[in-house]
């Protein structure tokens, strides 16, 4: 409705989905930000009250939440960088008593309550948020996976950790604890999780897993997916843990066909080529 109205008029062109993904009380709605960022309100629909994922630009979310008639209660931050964490400072200021949770590990701007591993955050009535610590691209990088008590499709806030079809550069960790966050960790949640990452970064990463894997029809068809999406300014976003397992190549480290395309048998040693890989590749 108005709200995609509104975001023609900003400098990124990416209109939400026209539907809001509703699971029994939970609504979450993407607010596209800066040139290719999501910032996500998580919304109880019972009590109105919502959690708002790295909010860098706090007028376009604040306006969403109008929209939307919610109340924003806290910030949850995926991660210290600029574009997911520089608009902390500037909602403190605009929405009186709000509180910022970001990982322990990774000293977040405007940060007033860290959260380790597995710490449990209620939103509303009914939506619990699970802190998951899913480090390498930052020490102290923390995916946010969110359920509600009525059922309905679990969520997961990947940050810049998980991507639709990638993942983030590893600026301050291993491929061993990328391993750990995203074939261990992200990859054991319910095959159902809807995927909210931090960037709109799919089709690049479908065009380079399609490269890796030529002969994956899921990856075929997610391109030629997206393509479409991109000529109506749609968002890619969300995917579910299901599907990434089948078309993102970073999660298919124990596959035969990644193994060969790399030269490593050794899933962790796969997944610090295909990063290499990816590094520089020019597609």
């Amino acid at each position: 409705g108005d709200f995609g109205g509104h975001l023609s008029e900003s400098p990124t062109t990416r209109t939400s989905p026209k539907h809001t993904h509703t699971h029994s009380q939970m609504k979450i709605v993407h607010v596209p930000c800066l040139q290719d960022n999501y910032a996500y309100l998580v919304i109880d629909d019972l009590s109105r009250d919502a959690a708002v994922v790295d909010p860098v630009e706090p007028d376009r979310v604040i306006e969403a939440a109008q929209t939307h008639a919610a109340n924003i209660k806290f910030v949850i931050t995926t991660h210290h960088h600029w574009d997911h964490a520089g608009g902390n400072n500037a909602i403190k200021t605009l929405v009186h008593g709000i509180k910022v949770y970001g990982g322990a590990l990774d000293n977040v701007q405007g940060c007033t309550d860290e959260v380790q591993d597995g710490m449990e955050i209620i939103l509303g009535e009914s939506i619990r948020i699970r802190a998951l610590h899913t480090p390498c691209h930052t020490k102290g990088h923390i995916s946010y996976y969110v359920t509600d008590v009525h059922g309905g499709e679990p969520a997961v806030f990947t940050g810049d950790t998980l991507f639709i079809a990638g993942c983030g550069k590893f600026f301050e960790g291993s491929a061993e604890q990328m391993y750990g966050s995203l074939c261990q960790k992200l990859a054991s949640l319910p095959p159902n999780t809807q995927v909210f990452c931090g960037h709109e970064y799919t089709l690049k990463n479908l065009r380079f897993a399609l490269e890796v894997e030529p002969n994956n029809l899921a990856i075929k068809r997610k391109l030629d997916w997206a393509y479409q999406q991109q000529k109506g300014n749609m968002a890619t976003v969300p995917s579910t843990i299901r599907e990434e397992l089948e078309i993102n190549p970073f999660m298919r480290v124990q596959s035969q066909s990644i193994q060969d395309v790399t030269g490593y048998s050794s899933p962790i040693k796969a997944l610090a080529e295909l990063r290499r890989m990816k590094d520089n590749w020019k597609g």
